[in-house]
């Protein structure tokens, strides 16, 4: 089967959940074309009901890195292009540093940076022949800044941001967008029990991550976000010439990251004089292709 060019194609991992669930709907209720993954296929069944051979599911863990390139090619099989990848999938984990095993802190890296890079190397050969495309990187409040207890889950969320900042200003001259999201609190599963994982607790720690580790279980169920709307803001923000290359999604992305900006530049300024001091006295500013 394949498509028009007036029909977009949305590639979406982790798509039978939380916001990429709701990418997934929006794009099928627009009349698009939507390829989604997940570690069970069966979690489609509902949108396959719905809306037919429109919605390709396909059974994969993103931490699969070398399945990728079976993914996209069968995107490309189904529908004839891929317009926009959305590298969703991902979960929480909350422990703090003392508490986090190696194997635990790889499985954030893999899931929120090694999976996406690889459906990002696979995907790009087909944008970058249209000369088009988008990809959006489901980041996090949390891949800007951080607090105890999100540590591992952060240094994901930031890695992907970092590789995501680079990508954008590498895959710009083709046509290719980059949309970094970086939501606060969504009505998702994030929070859910068996979904959120939690290192064991050591009793060091309870008074310092006691809170944190209580309020990220009860929350679930109560998060002021709203999945539809976000994957409106999305879809719409895509839409526009102007886009950013970072996009808070919530009032508490709004709020903390304003914070935390904030905070870091005053910081910058505040010691710029000691920073400066350590160069070679004299020399004119170095000169950078950026």
């Amino acid at each position: 089967m394949t498509t028009s060019d007036e029909t977009k194609t949305w590639l979406i991992t982790g798509a039978s959940s939380g916001l990429g669930l709701a990418l997934a709907e929006a794009a099928l209720e627009a009349g698009e074309h939507v390829v989604g993954t997940a570690r069970r296929a069966d979690r489609f069944d509902a949108l396959k009901a719905a809306f037919g051979d429109r919605i390709v599911p396909i059974e994969h863990d993103v931490r699969d890195t070398a399945g990728a390139a079976a993914v996209v090619a069968r995107a490309v099989d189904a529908f004839g292009r891929i317009d926009v990848l959305v590298n969703n999938a991902g979960a929480g984990q909350v422990g703090a540093a003392e508490e986090v095993t190696d194997a635990a802190l790889r499985d954030m890296l893999d899931q929120h940076l090694f999976g996406p890079a690889a459906y990002v190397r696979d995907v790009l050969p087909h944008l970058r022949a249209q000369r088009s495309g988008a990809i959006v990187q489901m980041s996090s409040q949390g891949g800007r800044m951080s607090f105890p207890g999100v540590g591992s889950y952060s240094a994901g969320k930031f890695a992907l941001e970092g590789w995501s900042e680079a990508l954008a200003g590498e895959v710009a001259p083709f046509g290719i967008r980059v949309l970094i999201v970086e939501p606060s609190r969504f009505r998702t599963a994030f929070n859910a029990a068996g979904v959120l994982s939690t290192a064991e607790p050591h009793p060091g720690y309870d008074d310092v991550i006691g809170a944190i580790r209580a309020n990220m279980a009860d929350v679930d169920g109560a998060q002021e976000g709203d999945p539809a709307r976000a994957a409106r803001v999305i879809r719409d923000v895509l839409a526009r010439p102007d886009a950013p290359m970072r996009l808070p999604l919530g009032a508490e992305a709004v709020r903390n990251l304003t914070r935390a900006y904030e905070r870091s530049l005053a910081d910058v300024v505040g010691w710029a004089p000691v920073s400066e001091s350590a160069d070679f006295p004299g020399l004119p500013p170095a000169v950078r292709a950026f």
